[in-house]
């Protein structure tokens, strides 16, 4: 066996997959997708043949133009990359598999009415980065390999489906949509019936090449509203929530149109944008023509839309062209950093880009802190044999990764840098690279960058290099100069602060000292009311200044907000302030009980996320 990611069983020596057809029938009932996934090769293949899988039950295996079966085993659960599916090939390009998830699939989490804005049907969403596609059908589920698929959504006909594909039909179910899945009311042995009245199929296809991870879809009772040319916003069928979410994307062709400008032709046809309910895990997922978005994005004053800016600049690194494991995840994540910001900039001013800046550099030096008994994942490129990805995701790639290539920028400048970005996703879009082959590029197209700047300590070595460099601007000064002078009691005047929005408020917090006091954290928030902030970024970065002094009266507001959202941006650190090394034991004991009666409503990822803090803990 010769891996290529250390997540996945995927051989080298195995054509990758070109194409899967997929057939799922949604069983709100069960928690469960009733499904049939028809494979083709690059290539025919003899021999065992491997695919990733987690907590499937796979019923058959067959030839599908013989309907003969084939020889398969699954193996033994590994607690990472779940089991192994080995399928023997005789010269087959192609196979079909049927399968049944599990209510406990990692990528799907199965919502309840109650759980859902609207609180009148259920709803169902995925969420497969980084390696939870394997959760939802067999795969080959590593980044290195990129796959086209369409999709029948077989679902019930009140609910209507998205996906990160191009949307073909919603038509009634017929007989030979099912591909050998069981259909009629006849078929005693069914669980389910393909053809039942009072379902509908939703039907896609994804013509371009993409990574499993970027595998996604929704079904709900959704609703949307165009906000421009290229872009709708879907949400649950609640109009405050469209409304507002309208509003606060309004801006979305503009970025596009800079996007464009920067780094070429936006190669999706569709930008749309699904406001997903409270408990999505991220602030945003970057699945092509169909981004997933939380709802603590929609802030009321457009500051939501960097994170589109964000999920939008991953058209261009991460979608278009993919780190090749995870290991390189950088070369998504510090890409589309930097992309961002050069967007925001574009959009809404340098001002507003230099306080990103800002706060994502003080952010990177609080992930040295939480990474200083591992250094190896204060790294770019780093070693994850043996590692769940989600246990590592920090922002390390993400802002290291800004600092190296903003060190590039500021080494050749600006007007050289745009050119060597162009010619390097025009080189390399819809393929999966590495750290090695971007270096190569890197040096190839910019010769001698290697005499200017350590290539290997900035991807190889820990920590923060001594050529990165915090942000300098008047606005961000200010803010760091009001958060040190608090040390002496100070508080910012109304008139300091009258022009401040959430990102101002978030850097002067995140800057406080941490001698600051309980009388302070009170006079603070009896002046400015950030605990009761609508930007979550403002009020959990509050709370968590309030649990580290100690300061119980804000206790109801974190419960509140711990409850309230699944978003682990928020989850983190505020469970962290809870239970971590010299906290009290009525802080712990306060943490398991809200985890224990919020757990079903946080996405698997994020139950796993706290799971682990407890863990390392407690």
């Amino acid at each position: 066996m010769a891996p290529v990611d250390p997540h996945s069983f995927t051989d080298s020596t195995h054509p990758p997959t070109t194409h899967i057809s997929l057939t799922l029938y949604l069983d709100f009932s069960s928690s469960t997708i009733h499904a049939s996934a028809l494979f083709t090769l690059q290539n025919p293949h003899s021999g065992p043949f491997f695919l990733d899988t987690r907590s499937l039950s796979i019923h058959s295996i067959i030839d599908p133009q013989t309907k003969t079966p084939l020889p398969f085993s699954l193996s033994v659960n590994d607690p990472i990359k779940g089991s192994l599916l080995s399928v023997t090939l005789s010269n087959h390009a192609s196979f079909l598999v049927t399968f049944t998830t599990s209510p406990s699939s990692s990528a799907l989490q199965w919502l309840q009415p109650p759980q859902t804005f609207k609180k009148a049907q259920p709803f169902v969403y995925t969420q497969c980065q980084a390696i939870h596609a394997r959760s939802v059908f067999p795969c080959q589920d590593t980044p290195a390999v990129r796959i086209r698929y369409s999709a029948r959504l077989n679902i019930p006909e009140e609910l209507s489906a998205v996906m990160a594909a191009k949307h073909v039909a919603r038509r009634s179910p017929v007989d030979g949509d099912a591909l050998f899945l069981p259909c009629g009311d006849n078929n005693s042995n069914s669980k389910f019936s393909w053809c039942a009245r009072g379902r509908v199929v939703e039907e896609f296809v994804m013509e371009q090449p993409v990574p499993p991870y970027l595998f996604a879809f929704a079904v709900g009772e959704l609703d949307n509203r165009e906000v421009g040319p290229r872009t709708r916003v879907y949400a649950e069928a609640v109009p405050h929530v469209l409304d507002s979410a309208g509003r606060e994307f309004a801006g979305s062709e503009d970025m596009i149109r800079e996007g464009e400008r920067l780094f070429g032709p936006y190669e999706w046809e569709r930008f749309d944008l699904l406001v997903l309910p409270p408990s999505f895990p991220y602030g945003g997922m970057e699945n092509p023509r169909m981004v997933f978005l939380t709802p603590t994005v929609i802030k009321g004053d457009a500051t939501g839309a960097q994170v589109v800016a964000h999920e939008l600049a991953h058209s261009w690194t991460g979608n278009l062209i993919t780190n090749k494991t995870n290991e390189h995840f950088w070369l998504n994540e510090g890409f589309t950093t930097y992309a961002e910001r050069r967007i925001v900039e574009a959009v809404q001013g340098e001002k507003r880009a230099t306080l990103n800046i800002g706060i994502g550099w003080r952010g990177l030096n609080e992930e040295m802190e939480r990474f200083k008994d591992n250094m190896e994942f204060t790294k770019l490129k780093t070693n994850q044999e043996g590692i769940d990805p989600d246990d590592v995701y920090s922002e390390v790639p993400y802002e290291k990764g800004f600092q190296f290539l903003w060190r590039i920028e500021r080494q050749v400048g600006r007007p050289a840098f745009d050119e060597f970005l162009k010619k390097y996703i025009a080189t390399f879009k819809f393929k999966s690279i590495d750290t090695e082959t971007f270096i190569d590029f890197l040096k190839a197209n910019i010769p001698g960058i290697e005499n200017q700047i350590d290539l290997v300590l900035w991807t190889e070595g820990t920590g923060i290099p001594s050529d990165a460099y915090e942000p300098d601007s008047s606005a961000y000064k200010l803010i760091i100069s009001l958060a040190n002078e608090s040390i002496n009691g100070r508080m910012p005047r109304e008139d300091e602060v009258a022009d401040w929005h959430g990102q101002e408020w978030e850097l002067y917090l995140d800057n406080l000292p941490k001698s600051f006091e309980v009388s302070q954290i009170q006079a603070l928030d009896s002046r400015y009311k950030l605990s009761e902030s609508k930007d979550y970024e403002v009020k959990v970065s509050f709370l968590k200044r309030a649990i580290s002094c100690g300061c119980k009266a804000y206790y109801s507001e974190v419960e509140k907000t711990l409850k309230g959202v699944g978003r682990m941006k928020y989850l983190r650190p505020l469970y962290t302030a809870l239970v971590k090394g010299g906290a009290k034991e009525d802080d712990k004991v306060f943490a398991k009980r809200i985890f224990s009666e919020a757990r079903e409503s946080y996405h698997p990822i994020a139950q796993g996320v706290v799971e682990a803090i407890f863990a390392k803990h407690l």
